[in-house]
């Protein structure tokens, strides 16, 4: 896998400063994408064993409230075969950290069943405190939305979503 960027101190991307990991790679490519770049599988450098230290070590201070993972499509199979052992690791480090994901996937029809879904998916989400669903949609652009760029994408609450067996929408 590789990844465009590393942001360690993002308010953007979810609640409180959070570290954000920009993965590349995404056969979507929504109109208007505001990551184009990240679309080429080959953009930017490898996520290596000493990129996975430097995240762990940007997770450590306490002001970051956690990680936010986008891209690209991190849900691209190749992308959730490298994501995985380090979700885990940072879950497992940080228990008490939120872990938030972007993807342009929705989560029944694409992620639980269907193209991207995969041997890696059930554990991935499993691991996610909120997953922001769906493509970006140009014509549903809406600036005045928090933490999404169209107004068809869905900020899910993955716990309660677990614990209810449908989704449950992100509440702050």
């Amino acid at each position: 896998m590789y990844y465009g960027e590393i942001k360690k101190t993002d308010i953007a991307n979810g609640i409180g400063v959070r570290v954000s990991l920009f993965v590349s790679g995404c056969t979507r490519h929504c109109k208007n994408c505001f990551n184009p770049q990240t679309w080429a599988f080959d953009y930017g450098r490898p996520f290596t064993e000493e990129t996975e230290e430097e995240l762990l070590q940007a997770l450590t201070p306490a002001y970051i409230s956690g990680l936010t993972v986008l891209g690209g499509e991190p849900f691209e199979p190749a992308n959730q075969k490298a994501l995985l052992p380090f979700l885990r690791r940072v879950r497992g480090l940080f228990p008490q950290k939120s872990i938030w994901c972007y993807t342009g996937c929705t989560l029944e029809t694409e992620l639980l069943t269907g193209s991207h879904h995969g041997e890696e998916t059930q554990e991935i989400l499993s691991l996610l405190d909120v997953l922001v669903d769906g493509p970006f949609v140009e014509e549903l652009k809406d600036i005045r939305l928090r933490f999404r760029g169209s107004s068809n994408q869905r900020l899910i609450d993955m716990p309660r979503t677990r614990e209810a067996g449908a989704v449950v929408l992100w509440d702050e």
